[in-house]
């Protein structure tokens, strides 16, 4: 039986973003580089087991990451040689000891590309049924020249024959580990990739090219860490997986939910949802409780008067907010802490009065966004500026409260069938907007995940619309 080892190559170091950690090891959207592309790789269903080679001295590292089962396919955390080279030749002798080399197929895949797609990874594997290597690689819109010693230009291929090449790079194990063993005889040896290993020592041996995606990037410059970041906000790569019915009572039943802005839309739709499956709700809200998130006192009223009726806390969810239009110059000063009161500093008492609640659980708490904290847009200052703020405030939360197993998450919804944008937009056409209910069935697999730190888009068709 064919067996698909995903080997995540994880030896780089943080001396190009100025860093004294490898770089696989920075923090963006609420999880390290490694632990994104290593939940890329081990959640893929084509993939049986994961080998980790990390930087030598930083195997703890990995380990605390995978400590607690929380990833089973991983069968090995070794140490990287000093080269690429040499870690993937560690890969090849570990994997030979330990399974049918004929049998096996080995897709390695840079610790420092957490975008990577599970369409790439699949086409991968797919493509090893017909040849004996693969690679990935974009077209270039770029013109690539070639420049000599003295920094001329020495010629300028036709740029509509090449390609950027990424990774994984994927082979039939036997021929990959022949490469290798030729490789090894070439004093002059060198290579910055594994598909040239092949292309150089196995000519014979076709490799096919995969099309990769632009999000694939690689963190290697401090810019990278900021694309990279702003990218996991824009895609929805990372949204968890749907649960069936049996899933979602598991998750919910007997544990408590405070909702605050339940009593319609959004937050009436999660309510709703999480009491099907057994959770016990609580909700709060102007128009029904009279509690304002924007005052602090209602806020740990709202926490006292749950942890009376249920004794413990398990999600919080906030959708309350309020939609001011209009020039800057021309709002009011009344309306302006209205807004701010509400929109952002209702976020922030919520999880300062929680937060106690949260930890002893173990729980989760969910904030929402909206696509104009991208872009500033006229007409929308005030509430554009507090979901900018709302985004960051989920990421320092998500960072705070990692080591008290509390996670923190955005939702940011396409324009929504709810009553706060009929009263700012009045009546829109039927069928362009998404439904509230689908909001909240996101919400509530976000909630119950275990991821954190992450704003999740959910839109109606364009992942990367962005809306109003």
């Amino acid at each position: 039986m064919t067996r698909n080892v995903a080997v995540l190559l994880a030896g780089g170091v943080g001396s190009r973003v100025g860093l004294d950690i490898p770089k696989q090891l920075i923090k963006v959207a609420g999880k390290t580089l490694l632990e994104h592309t290593l939940l890329a790789l081990h959640d893929h269903a084509d993939v049986d087991e994961v080998v980790v080679m990390m930087t030598p001295g930083h195997t703890d590292a990995v380990r605390d990451i995978t400590r607690g089962g929380a990833y089973p396919k991983v069968t090995a955390i070794l140490e990287g040689g000093e080269t690429r080279n040499d870690t993937t030749q560690r890969a090849i002798d570990h994997l030979a000891g330990t399974g049918d080399v004929a049998e096996t197929r080995i897709l390695l895949h840079d610790a420092v590309r957490p975008l990577v797609t599970p369409r790439i990874i699949g086409e991968c594997f797919t493509a090893l049924e017909r040849y004996p290597a693969v690679d990935v690689a974009i077209p270039s819109a770029d013109t690539i020249i070639e420049v000599a010693t003295d920094d001329t230009i020495r010629s300028i291929p036709p740029r509509a024959s090449l390609r950027r090449g990424q990774t994984p790079q994927a082979f039939r194990l036997d021929v990959l580990a022949r490469a290798y063993e030729i490789a090894a005889g070439d004093p002059d040896f060198t290579a910055t990739d594994d598909c040239s290993v092949v292309l150089k020592y196995l000519p014979d041996e076709p490799i096919i090219v995969v099309h990769g995606d632009d999000r694939n990037m690689k963190v290697t410059e401090p810019i990278d860490v900021y694309i990279a970041d702003k990218l996991f906000q824009l895609t929805g790569i990372d949204l968890p997986r749907a649960k069936d019915d049996a899933g979602y009572r598991a998750a919910l039943e007997g544990r408590t939910m405070v909702v605050f802005g339940g009593s319609y839309g959004i937050g009436a739709d999660i309510a709703e949802l999480a009491q099907s499956y057994g959770a016990t709700v609580l909700t709060f809200s102007r128009s029904t409780t009279n509690t304002d998130v924007g005052r602090r006192s209602d806020v740990a009223a709202a926490a006292k008067e749950a942890i009376a009726k249920a004794g413990t806390i398990d999600f919080v969810v906030n959708t309350a907010g309020v939609l001011p239009r209009g020039e800057l110059l021309e709002t009011t000063e009344e309306t302006v802490y209205a807004a701010t009161e509400i929109n952002y500093l209702g976020p922030i008492f919520i999880a300062q009065e929680f937060y106690p609640h949260l930890a002893a659980s173990q729980g989760s708490l969910l904030l929402f966004t909206s696509s104009s904290y991208t872009r500033g847009r006229s007409g929308y200052s005030l509430y554009s500026s507090a979901k900018a703020a709302t985004v960051n405030l989920t990421q320092a939360l998500a960072d705070e409260w990692a080591d008290a197993g509390v996670r923190v998450n955005c939702i940011n919804p396409e324009r929504t069938a709810t009553p706060m944008r009929t009263k700012a937009f009045g009546q829109e056409a039927p069928g362009t907007l998404l439904g509230s209910q689908t909001v909240a069935r996101t919400s509530v697999d976000v909630l119950i995940s275990d991821q954190s730190g992450h704003v999740y888009d959910v839109r109606k068709d364009d992942p990367f619309s962005l809306g109003d």
